[in-house]
């Protein structure tokens, strides 16, 4: 008779073929009830919805929401397919997130379809699918399994309020038409005149004149009445240029330019570069063991004051002791004190004059392959996983953002580099540069550390002490770079950064161990 780890083995043999099929999302009838019952009992499925199941991970707790969040565009995709075939497409609102790279899960995802029937269905983490009846033909076009409404059809089709609410996404899917042809070919055969002014003004507001007075001058030719109105409230304080083809570089330009006043408006104004750069770096130092313990903690590692001592004078020492060796917590203590000296390196070259965020771009690779090295020596990880920027789609625990896909990791991070470099006060570089960082998330691992490496650097830069972000205010931490992230409010964020920042500069303590 078969031992249950047996048994456990050929059912996940059956959902791993399942798996090399593309399948996420898994109807009841695709498992016969003794391997739903097994995987569902171990944890390697989960149900999402009457009959329909996610892959999952056995290691996740009760609760965990990371399983869903990865999973939700696949298994939209696959269970609405089943449902309409491909009679089914996203609305105009959410099409045009898709086509401006913003894969944030959405609390209610609208579909359109002929077959539907107007109804909700309720999925897991208070999100939902509702399934509108809509008989418009518009032109359809599959991103990653999803169907979805072209660009220039989403926005032909979207509602006045998503400009004021979507703001950015707007912006971002109106720089990257560059002619007026798709839009007009929709506008002329639905006479839309109304949306065709609120078009035009829409691309005056965003410098795209030409394209403007293309849509007016065609329409007023065939006799439909246009008048301008400009749907956005604000004008964009920069200029995207017309020859950038990634919506993720005109995304992040165009957060950097909303989000910048924010950080200037709730900032303690900059100190300056102190006189005295050996007892600047005497102080960043001294704050070497607090500030490991708590960014160490910060992503769960259960790192001790003790182990971060004897990494620093050397007791510590993988080459002989086995627990060393095998221990990750201490993996991660010696990586980051390997990439903290580095980053010391860093800081002295900005208190000479060096510009911070050329000294960033350099030295950043360099601070990740210290952070992990002695991951890579002891056997935890292989040497290939400090490449570089990623090669695969990374997830942040029980977070609704979804970082950028591997290709548009290499057009984002030359251009958020470029965008520090660029900035002129240091508050901003400091707290944008860390939230465009994690927004990013350009490695599999490590990113939260080296995001707060990269805000002490820029602290630097304007004279600002090293500041630590205590484990105590972890919660408060990750839901205001959830809330930028996912609503694109930055208050909150540029808020707690200050608020521990104006507290260092005042010698009161942030973080005790």
């Amino acid at each position: 008779m078969a031992s249950p780890s047996e048994k456990l083995a050929t059912s996940l043999e059956v959902l791993k073929h399942l798996q090399d099929q593309g399948k996420i999302a898994l109807k009841s009838s695709e498992l016969t009830r003794t391997h739903k019952e097994r995987l569902l009992k171990n944890g390697f499925i989960k149900e999402v919805y009457s009959g329909w199941y996610i892959i999952a991970s056995p290691d996740s707790s009760y609760g965990e929401s990371t399983s869903w969040y990865s999973s939700y565009w696949r298994f939209c995709s696959q269970y609405l397919t089943y449902l309409y075939k491909d009679q089914w497409c996203l609305s105009a609102e959410q099409s045009l997130l898709v086509h401006t790279g913003n894969w944030t899960v959405p609390k209610q995802l609208i579909v359109k379809s002929p077959k539907a029937n107007n109804f909700k269905t309720d999925l897991p983490f208070g999100t939902s699918l509702f399934h509108f009846k809509s008989i418009k033909q518009v032109h359809v076009e599959v991103v990653d399994g999803l169907r979805v409404m072209s660009l220039a059809s989403a926005l032909v089709n979207i509602t006045s309020n998503t400009y004021i609410q979507n703001s950015t996404d707007v912006r971002t899917a109106l720089s990257l038409i560059k002619s007026s042809s798709a839009i007009l070919a929709i506008l002329l055969d639905g006479g839309q005149s109304t949306v065709a002014g609120r078009l035009a003004a829409a691309f005056r507001n965003c410098e795209k004149d030409k394209i403007a007075d293309e849509i007016s001058k065609t329409m007023q030719g065939l006799g439909y009445d246009v008048r301008e109105l400009d749907p956005f409230n604000t004008k964009l304080p920069i200029l995207i240029s017309p020859k950038e083809t990634s919506p993720y570089v005109n995304r992040i330009k165009i957060m950097w330019a909303n989000f910048r006043e924010i950080v200037i408006e709730n900032f303690p104004p900059a100190p300056g570069i102190p006189t005295n750069i050996e007892k600047f770096i005497r102080t960043v130092n001294q704050n070497y063991v607090t500030d490991a313990y708590h960014s160490l903690s910060i992503e769960r590692y259960l790192v001790s004051p003790a182990l971060i001592e004897r990494v620093r004078n050397g007791s510590w020492d993988f080459t002989e002791n086995e627990a060393d060796r095998k221990q990750r917590d201490a993996m991660a203590a010696k990586g980051y004190w390997d990439a903290f000296q580095l980053v010391e390196q860093s800081i002295r070259q900005v208190l000479i004059g060096e510009n911070s965020g050329r000294i960033l771009a350099n030295e950043h690779g360099d601070w990740f392959r210290a952070l992990f090295g002695p991951s890579v020596i002891s056997g935890l990880l292989k040497p290939s996983d400090l490449s570089g920027y990623r090669n695969d789609q990374v997830y942040i625990s029980n977070s609704m953002h979804v970082p950028l896909n591997k290709e548009a990791v290499r057009d984002a991070m030359p251009a958020l580099m470029e965008l520090i470099e660029q900035e002129t006060e240091a508050s901003v570089r400091a707290v944008l540069g860390h939230f465009m960082f994690v927004f990013i998330h350009p490695y599999m691992d490590g990113n939260g550390r080296m995001a707060r490496f990269l805000l002490n650097l820029m602290l630097t830069s304007g004279g600002y002490p090293w500041t630590v972000i205590p484990v105590q205010e972890r919660d408060r931490y990750m839901n205001s770079l959830e809330e930028a992230s996912v609503h694109l409010n930055i208050k909150p964020f540029v808020e707690l950064i200050s608020y521990l920042v104006s507290k260092t500069m005042k010698g009161e303590p942030v973080a005790t161990i």
